[in-house]
């Protein structure tokens, strides 16, 4: 990347989501293609977040996390329910906030150089239909704040989603 969207956000983290988010809406909001949205959300992501190495999608297909649109290094591509962070927040409907990758029972090493990990569900009728990934370098990146604006994040994914399948 020739340059870092990182130096036009805010360092605060509530005005660094609340701008991040907005540009996410500017985005998605009336794009019908989930995959153009999905792209577009990982790439927003990997220029805005500091001290990352991936982010990106994994979606509920034949039984298995699928790999979706993301940036970063090449990644798993098949994720069972249950197996590693990713496959713990899918099994568990519930977000994965891991401060230490190497500590987590069953992590998976997609890449080696991730420490940290946030992973939150993205739902349709309560069900998990994927997952919002990010991984950094740094152990103890991501804390309730990231929690709490990419939520926000996955939850603008999910409304996108929800309109591009009405769309169909």
């Amino acid at each position: 990347m020739s340059e870092s969207f990182t130096e036009v956000y805010p360092k605060e983290k509530t005005a660094f989501y609340r701008l991040l988010n907005a540009q996410l809406k500017a985005l998605i909001e009336e794009e019908t293609c989930w995959l153009t949205a999905l792209s577009n959300a990982s790439a927003l992501l990997y220029g805005a977040l500091e001290n990352i190495n991936w982010a990106g999608f994994y979606l509920v297909s034949g039984g298995v996390l699928l790999l979706g649109p993301f940036q970063g290094r090449p990644a798993c591509t098949r994720i069972p329910k249950g197996r590693g962070v990713c496959g713990a927040c899918w099994q568990e409907n519930a977000p994965q906030l891991i401060a230490n990758v190497h500590e987590f029972a069953g992590h998976i090493a997609c890449d080696s150089a991730s420490n940290s990990e946030i992973v939150l569900p993205l739902r349709q009728n309560g069900a998990v239909v994927g997952l919002l990934d990010i991984d950094s370098p740094l152990l103890s990146r991501f804390d309730e704040e990231d929690l709490r604006g990419l939520a926000q994040f996955a939850s603008m994914v999910e409304a996108a989603a929800a309109d591009a399948a009405a769309a169909l």
